[in-house]
Parts: C-alpha cells; sequence; structure tokens
C-alpha cells in the first residue's frame, strides 16, 4: 500500500487563511521512497503568533514560489495514495481548499489521522501532541511546526504503527477490524485491509499469547500466581540475623550495581528507625525533607520486617501516581538488590480495573453512547488487553470520551457474578487480591484504606504494620472516606443506568431479551418493567427540581468562598436552616419514596428470574441490573441524610458552580472531627504505623499532626517516636528566598487594583529576567484569571507563552508538559499544584508565591472547625489556620530544588510573612534556604546576580 504523509504550516486555522509551507512524505512498501517541501507564498502577511510558532517569516516567504505552482508538483505524488496526517482533518480541509482555489480537482484519495491509530495500538501513550509522540518514539524531531520536519516525523510515526500491526496477534487485529466493519469512512476501510493483510501473513502465533472466549490476554489463571518463596525459603533471613549485617548486604549489592553509590545519611536514618519502629510495636511520625528517598527509607525495612516475621506490611499513598511510582521505579531496583526474592502487589480500589465481562458484553452488543469515539476506545483497549499483566486504567490514556467509555465497563462489587463468571479465574480485581494475599508488602492508597475499614476490613489482607506516605492528607481523606457526598450527575447516571431510552438503558436490554425468551412469566415480568418507567422519569424530574431549588440557594447566599475557588458553596446548619427547607424536604420525601417502590420491585424481578434463567447473558444483564438499583438505593440514602441532617457531629453543605448551575450541584455531609474514628481504627488495633511526609511539622514541632490524626499524646516515646530528617540539599546554596517588603497588602479575599497592577509588572520583569522557567502559585482561582490576559500581553514580545491553570487547560499533567515542552513558559497554578508538581532542572529556575495559603476561613469545613477551636477555648486562626497553611508553603516552596543539582530563587510577595507576628512560622518552617528582603524594583537586579552565581 502507498500512503502520502502530508504536513501543512499556514497562517491560521480558517478557510480564509493560506498555506505558508508543505512537507510530504511517500511510504511504499514499509519505507520512505521520496520527500518533497517547498515554501509558498502567501496572499497575506504571517501573522506574529503564527511566526513565534513555526519560525517562519514573510521574508522566508517572499520568493517563494504560489500555490498553484506547488500543487501542480505536489498532486502527481499524491495519485494512487492514501493521504495520511497528523490531525488529518486539518490539513485535508487546506488542501481541498487549495485546490478549489486553484481550479484543480480535490484529492479524492483515502484520508488516515494518526491520531486515532496512535490511540488504538499504543494505549498508554500520555500525550497525542507530535513532538510528545516522537520524544516516546525517540525519533528526532528538530524543528517542530515545520512543515518537512512534521512530514518527515510522522511518516516515522506512521512506519511504527505499520510495525505495531505487524506484531499485534491476528485475533486482535480481527476485534479491532469487526469493532469497525459498519464504518463507511476510511477508518474501517484502513483496518479491513490490516486485517486482510494480517491473514495472507501469518500462520502461527510466534509470542505464545494465550487465548480466551476470542480474546487474546497478556495473563493466565491468576490461581497459578505463587508466594515469592517457598517456606524453606522463609528462613534465609533467619531469626538469628539482626537487621544491620542484612541491611549491608543489600549496600554491597548497591554499591554493585552502581558506580557512584553514595549513602545519604537521612535515608538510613530513617531505615533503622523505621525497623526498630516495626521491631518495637511503636508508631513513628518521621519528617523526610526533599531528596531523603523516603520510598527505599520504608520499604527496605517494611520487607526486611515482614519477610523475617511472616507478616504483611500495608504501604499506603495518598496518589495513584507516587503507587504507580513505587511499582514501576523502586520495586524493580529493590528486586536486584534484595538479598532474598520477595512479592510487592499493588492493589488499588475496585473501579481502577476492567471487568472482562462487561467489556465482552459491551463490544458483543456494540453498546456505544458515541459510536465513533467509543469504537476508538474499544479498539485501544483490545489491543491494550494483549499487552497488559495488571488491567488497571493507569496504564491507558484516555482521549476524548474515553473515560466515560471506562466507567461502564470499570469492575464493581455490585454487578460481580464472583466464581459464576466466565472471566473468573481471568479477573484482573480478583488477581490484584489475590496477589496481595500472597505477597510480602502491600501499596495501596489511603482511599481504599478507609473503604477497606467501611467494607469491615474485607478488601485488603489482614496486616498490623502499616506505612502511611504523604501523611500530610490522611486525616482530609479520612473525612472525605467516611462522610459522603451526591452530585447531581451521580443519581441522573444511575437512572439512566437504568433507563435511558426505549432502545437504551439495563431495564430495555432485559425487556428485549425475555420477548426473544422462551419463559412463561415474560409478559407479567414485562409489566413490572413498565410499570417502573413511569416512576423513573418522576425521580428525574423530581431531582431536576430538587437540584435547580438547590442551586438558587447557594446562589443567592453566595459568599467570598465561591468567588475565591471558582464555586458557590453554602454551609447549612439542622438549627438556622432556610425558610423553604420544609417544601424541599417534601421533593426529597417524594425521591425517596418512588426509589423505595423502584428498589422493591426490581429487587423481587431480579430474585424471580435468576431463579428461572441460567443464560449466561441474561444472568449478566441481571448483575448489571442489580448493581445499579444498589447504587440507586445508595444515593437515595446520602440524600435523605443531607435533607434530614440527623448526625451533630457532621458538617453539612452544598457546592455549585456558576457556569453549569443546578447541573453541578453536590451536597456533603462530612464528620466534624475523625481523629477519634482514626485512633480507633488505626493507632488503637495496629502494632505499628509509621506515618511520614516531607511537611509533617510546623515549627519544628508534630504536634498539630499529631492532633488532627489522633495520635497522641507524643510524650510516651513508648507508643510514638517522631523523627525529624534534613534534606540532603543545601539549601543555602541552592535556593534564595526574595520577599520584596514595600509590595502593595491585600487587605480581605479579594485583591485590589494596585496589587494587581504591582503584581503584573513585577512577575513580566522576573520572567523576562529568567527567561521564563517560572512557576506562579496562587491560592484564588479568581486572581488567576484576572493576572493571566495582561501578564501574557507583557510577555509576548518577549516570546515568553503564559499557561494558566484552568484558563489554557484543566489538566494539570498536560500543563506541565506544556511547560516542560518550552523553555521560556510561566506556568500560572492553584491548588493542586502547590504539590505533587516535580520539575526538576533548569526548566524551573523562579517560584512565585503570591499569597500565604490560608484555606478559605469560610469554608464550611474550616468554619465548623474553628467553632469546635473556640469551645476549647483556642484561638482558631494560630491553632488551626496558620498550621494549615504552612504545611501548605512548606510544600509550595518544596517544587523548586528537586535534585542537588537544581538552583533557583523563591519570591514571596505576601508581606504579612515579614509584618505580623504569625508571618514568622512560615520563614521559620522552611529548610535553611538563603532569605532577603528588599525594595521590589531590586529584586531583578538580585536574581540577575544570584543566577549569576553570586552568593552574596
Amino acid at each position: 500500500m502507498r500512503y502520502a504523509v502530508i504536513d501543512l504550516e499556514t497562517t491560521g486555522d480558517q478557510p480564509s487563511d493560506d498555506i505558508i509551507q508543505v512537507g510530504l512524505v511517500i511510504i511504499e512498501d514499509g519505507a520512505i521512497s521520496r520527500r518533497y517541501a517547498s515554501m509558498v507564498k502567501p496572499n497575506k502577511p504571517i501573522p506574529e503568533f503564527i511566526v513565534q510558532l513555526t519560525g517562519i517569516t514573510d521574508e522566508m516567504v517572499a520568493d517563494a514560489p504560489e500555490i498553484e505552482d506547488v500543487l501542480s508538483e505536489m498532486l502527481p505524488l499524491l495519485a494512487d495514495s492514501a493521504l495520511v496526517a497528523h490531525n488529518a482533518g486539518f490539513d485535508h480541509m487546506f488542501l481541498r481548499y487549495a485546490c478549489e482555489k486553484s481550479g484543480y480537482l480535490p484529492f479524492d484519495g483515502r484520508v488516515l489521522d494518526t491520531i486515532p491509530v496512535l490511540r488504538m495500538l499504543f494505549p498508554a501513550l500520555t500525550s497525542l501532541q507530535l513532538s510528545m509522540v516522537s520524544a516516546a518514539f525517540d525519533l528526532d524531531h528538530d524543528r517542530p511546526h515545520q512543515a518537512d520536519s512534521d512530514a518527515e516525523v510522522t511518516a516515522l510515526i506512521w512506519l511504527k504503527c505499520l510495525e505495531k500491526f505487524d506484531t499485534l496477534p491476528l485475533l486482535t487485529v480481527q476485534k479491532i477490524a469487526q469493532l469497525f466493519e459498519n464504518d463507511p469512512g476510511d477508518m474501517g476501510w484502513f483496518l479491513q485491509e490490516m486485517r486482510l493483510r494480517k491473514e495472507m501473513s501469518v500462520s502461527i502465533d510466534p509470542d505464545g499469547h494465550r487465548y480466551f472466549r476470542q480474546y487474546v490476554l497478556n495473563v493466565g489463571d491468576w490461581e497459578h500466581e505463587k508466594p515469592a518463596r517457598e517456606e524453606e525459603e522463609a528462613a534465609e533471613i533467619g531469626k538469628a540475623e539482626t537487621f544491620e549485617p542484612f541491611y549491608e548486604r543489600i549496600k554491597d549489592n548497591l554499591r554493585t550495581k552502581f558506580e557512584r553509590f553514595e549513602e545519604r545519611e537521612a535515608q538510613e536514618q530513617m531505615i533503622i528507625e523505621v525497623e526498630k519502629s516495626f521491631d518495637a510495636n511503636r508508631h513513628l511520625m518521621v519528617e523526610a525533607g526533599t531528596g531523603t528517598g523516603k520510598s527505599l527509607g520504608y520499604l527496605i525495612p517494611s520487607l526486611y520486617y515482614g519477610i523475617k516475621e511472616n507478616k504483611k506490611v500495608v504501604v499506603s499513598t495518598h496518589t495513584i501516581n507516587l503507587q504507580e511510582q513505587l511499582r514501576g521505579r523502586d520495586i524493580p531496583l529493590l528486586h536486584d538488590i534484595f538479598p532474598v526474592p520477595f512479592r510487592a502487589a499493588v492493589l488499588k480500589g475496585r473501579s481502577h480495573y476492567l471487568c472482562l465481562r462487561k467489556f465482552e458484553q459491551k463490544l458483543y452488543n456494540r453498546d456505544f453512547a458515541s459510536e465513533k469515539d467509543d469504537r476508538v476506545s474499544a479498539a485501544q483497549m483490545v489491543v491494550w488487553l494483549s499487552e497488559t499483566k495488571h488491567g488497571d486504567d493507569e496504564e491507558l490514556f484516555f482521549a476524548n470520551r474515553g473515560a466515560e467509555f471506562w466507567q461502564t465497563v470499570a469492575s464493581d462489587t455490585d454487578s460481580c457474578l464472583n466464581r459464576m463468571c466466565p472471566w473468573f479465574k481471568k479477573c484482573f480485581y480478583h488477581r490484584a487480591r489475590h496477589e496481595a494475599s500472597i505477597a510480602d508488602v502491600v501499596i495501596t492508597n489511603h482511599s481504599l484504606l478507609f473503604t477497606d475499614i467501611q467494607a469491615e476490613n474485607r478488601l485488603l489482607p489482614a496486616y498490623k504494620q502499616l506505612v502511611i506516605d504523604e501523611a500530610h492528607h490522611f486525616e482530609e481523606v479520612a473525612g472525605k472516606h467516611l462522610g459522603m457526598d451526591l452530585h447531581y450527575g451521580s443519581l441522573l447516571n444511575t437512572l439512566l443506568w437504568l433507563y435511558k431510552d426505549a432502545r437504551n438503558g439495563q431495564l430495555p436490554s432485559l425487556q428485549f431479551r425475555l420477548e426473544r425468551g422462551s419463559e412463561e412469566r415474560a409478559t407479567e415480568w414485562n409489566a413490572v418493567i413498565e410499570s417502573v418507567y413511569p416512576r423513573l422519569v418522576r425521580i428525574k424530574e423530581e431531582w431536576d427540581k430538587l437540584t435547580e431549588l438547590l442551586f438558587l440557594l447557594v446562589s443567592e447566599r453566595n459568599d467570598a468562598a465561591g468567588s475565591e475557588t471558582g464555586q458557590y458553596v453554602m454551609r447549612l446548619k439542622p438549627e438556622l436552616l432556610p425558610k423553604s427547607w420544609s417544601s424541599l424536604q417534601v421533593i426529597e420525601e417524594n425521591i425517596y419514596l418512588e426509589a423505595t417502590e423502584i428498589a422493591k420491585k426490581l429487587e423481587k424481578l431480579v430474585s424471580e428470574l435468576k431463579e428461572e434463567t441460567d443464560e449466561f447473558t441474561t444472568s449478566s444483564v441481571l448483575t448489571d441490573l442489580s448493581g445499579s438499583i444498589k447504587q440507586l438505593v445508595r444515593n437515595r440514602d446520602v440524600l435523605r441524610f443531607f435533607m434530614r441532617m440527623p448526625d451533630n457531629d457532621y458538617v453539612y453543605w452544598l457546592e455549585a458552580s456558576p457556569y453549569y448551575k443546578s447541573k453541578s450541584v453536590q451536597v456533603f455531609a462530612v464528620p466534624l472531627d475523625v481523629s477519634q474514628l482514626l485512633k480507633q481504627h488505626f493507632f488503637d488495633t495496629k502494632d505499628s504505623v509509621v506515618l511520614t511526609s516531607a511537611t509533617l511539622t510546623v515549627n519544628k514541632s508534630f504536634q498539630y499532626s499529631a492532633s488532627l490524626l489522633g495520635l497522641q499524646p507524643l510524650s510516651d516515646e513508648e507508643k510514638v517516636k517522631t523523627v525529624q530528617l534534613p534534606s540532603p540539599f543545601q539549601y543555602r546554596q541552592q535556593a534564595l528566598v526574595l520577599i520584596p517588603r514595600d509590595f502593595p497588602s491585600v487587605k480581605g479575599a479579594t485583591a485590589d487594583a494596585a496589587f494587581l497592577e504591582a503584581l503584573v509588572g513585577s512577575l513580566a520583569d522576573v520572567a523576562i529576567e529568567t527567561k521564563g522557567r517560572m512557576l506562579v502559585l496562587f491560592t484564588s482561582h479568581r486572581m488567576l484569571k484576572q493576572i493571566h490576559p495582561e501578564l501574557k500581553d507583557r510577555l509576548k514580545p518577549h516570546a515568553i507563552q503564559v499557561l494558566g491553570q484552568g484558563v489554557d487547560s484543566g489538566n494539570r499533567s498536560k500543563l506541565i508538559r506544556m511547560f516542560r515542552s518550552q523553555a521560556a513558559s510561566v506556568l500560572l497554578g492553584t491548588s493542586s499544584f502547590w504539590e505533587g508538581v516535580d520539575i526538576p532542572g533548569e526548566a524551573l529556575t523562579c517560584l512565585a508565591i503570591v499569597r500565604l495559603p490560608f484555606q478559605p476561613p469560610n469554608h464550611p469545613l474550616v468554619e465548623a472547625k474553628s467553632e469546635q477551636v473556640k469551645k476549647n477555648n483556642q484561638n482558631p486562626f494560630t491553632a488551626l489556620s496558620v498550621p494549615q497553611a504552612v504545611i501548605r508553603f512548606k510544600q509550595g516552596f518544596g517544587r523548586l530544588v528537586r535534585t542537588a543539582q537544581d538552583r533557583g530563587v523563591v519570591i514571596i510577595y505576601d508581606t504579612r510573612v515579614l509584618e505580623t507576628s504569625y508571618g514568622r512560622n512560615f520563614l521559620y518552617s522552611l529548610p535553611g534556604p538563603k532569605i532577603e528582603h528588599m525594595s521590589t524594583q531590586h529584586l531583578v537586579s538580585r536574581i540577575s546576580g544570584w543566577m549569576g552565581g553570586e552568593n552574596e
């Protein structure tokens, strides 16, 4: 097959714009056979932003040929070819316009887009941007946004796609082609061609893939997974061998593996402290600064203790990202250096795993909500099934509506057939649980720890030793998981799963099967289903009415908390309810009664049907239906708890977005104080809990964190030990903190014009000096959006791009990729950018903190906790607000220095650190950087001197 890979540079993206450069690469017989490239003379000047993007100037195209002349050379090369492009719709559209304007017949061949093909064939690619894909494939892309370079790299990527088709099992290619067999477009034609080519060339499967129910898998039965050691091998860490000689063996192996192995004193101390705490059955709080190597600091003693004592050790992280980092980076290293074999298992929440039964059913029924996009997602997952060993969604990159597709095929408790399921022995969730049961160390996350508590400890294997990493989040996650919330869309989706329209939903699907089946009571059962439809419609109508009234309530009473976060927020107190509340409770009562009646009827129906039928497809539908009924009942109960507010130890509030109005309404009910629950479930029942983070202390004291977590008293060292470990970084040489002492102050929640003007001016001056490479941390979405356009205008002439969270993209990972890929960038971020952002090296040279990160005092949970503190005769500001903000501030500061080679500047624009009595808490909590204050006008010259190597 012959492919013509094309790329065009243009003066814009409208039909009235002109082509300024073409690049064409011809592929024949699996290799590049010819290249063509030319500048094109446009009929208008090239806009400045296109010059910045492409590097192509008016001078470069002044003597270039007209588009008619270029087409006369190019079009013959396209004959008998399929046109291939990255985001093909754009290039094909411009080619068509150019042909029409120049009097040529339009190109009428096949048009293929690399983007959906890449999504299908390389399921884990984290970005489909051309430069990111070329980097992932180790392809040189020396001049991004120039047509000849882009066409060349697109051609090499297309060859990678063709190679991937050759390596896929025949059955996988047939499955993908089958998904598109009714697609009248060029993608359907192309995939049929790939299927035919594969069928002509394949005789045997050289890779020995496993086949099951017409799918290719990369796993066998999970029951065959064995522990890492036989019983007699476990004795290799003998009861007599103490930890010190064992650890020396590990260090010897590290020296052998790494030529430049350097011992980290803080990491070594952490390893010893964790091992001692496990051995002594006591709890440990250890603050380990950035660069300590916390992961190995707790994994080495956890594995040693788990193997020696034959006990399970559980490690919990706040983020899935850190779980993946431990699985992908730290565990493989430990396998290399550990003196004895071991198993470490990763266990996540159930919805992270694919349900193979649901996926099979979905593809069999072609149950696609979005025909075009869901087919690509399904094909992506068919390929992924032939490669994955874990079946968890972190391995997939979801574009467009992929995440919605995943929700329909994710594993869940309510719809699980367990041993009755034909996929049971291949099931990814049950595999993960089995692997956890035979592992020495289980790596999970805080959310699942609390889900396990709610499930009466049925999810995780029994354990008495626990390591909590990112422990500064533990109390917050506890509140969320031990509380409850309900979003408008959650109840709506449950209703739609049951009944979307006459053709879609679990109930119409069941009716269809009953009509085609031979059951004697089919007519009776169909009548029951028909009687439920009006009730479902009534719930939808009542829910719409209730959320509209709740939105009116929250928007009318909106306060500064809403403007700070971009959300409307309203606390509800049982003793001070709005006058309209009783009428809202009437609507909730209607929903409650309808949902109860539906659940009663459908549960009876499912029970009768299960006795009558054993056909797999029908029992599969019934299982899913049971799951939806349980979900409806859960939603009903959460709504009742919120509307009736029966427990005074809970905080109740409403949130909504001014943009999505009633469709964004979310209700919350969260326990006010979780410290006693944490004490009850963890510190009183576990032998040893190790809590670690880079930010557990305030003013060198663990007292604040310990009181939040219910880990008291700290004075009893036999029960709790605290250790603060310094970072190995030389902060005095690596980081300079600058405070412009004459900077305007901000009064209250909103900034005045003087502050905003001064901030834009100073940020622009600093960004020009540092050539971008700057992260600016805000506490308010509103202020970020106020600053963004003006800062962008100021920096545009200097070719420095400004990226704003919630402006240029809401996706944090995408923004960080964009920031890294173009050195001259300023990134503006709010809440989620204060931690977990890792940008080592020169990509980040300057960190600006606009305001100290105090939580809005009128957020319902903060307000309720403040009231509780007042009742104890304490000052909520000093007891609660300041410590919380200091920990957040330390996290923000930690974004700058990520490695021993990093060097940079932190600017604090909030003069409260100098002017207030509590300000010293923030500066005193930093890990020893150089701190200076000066007038704003001297900032740039000081930064210039520091970055040039001056330390004084």
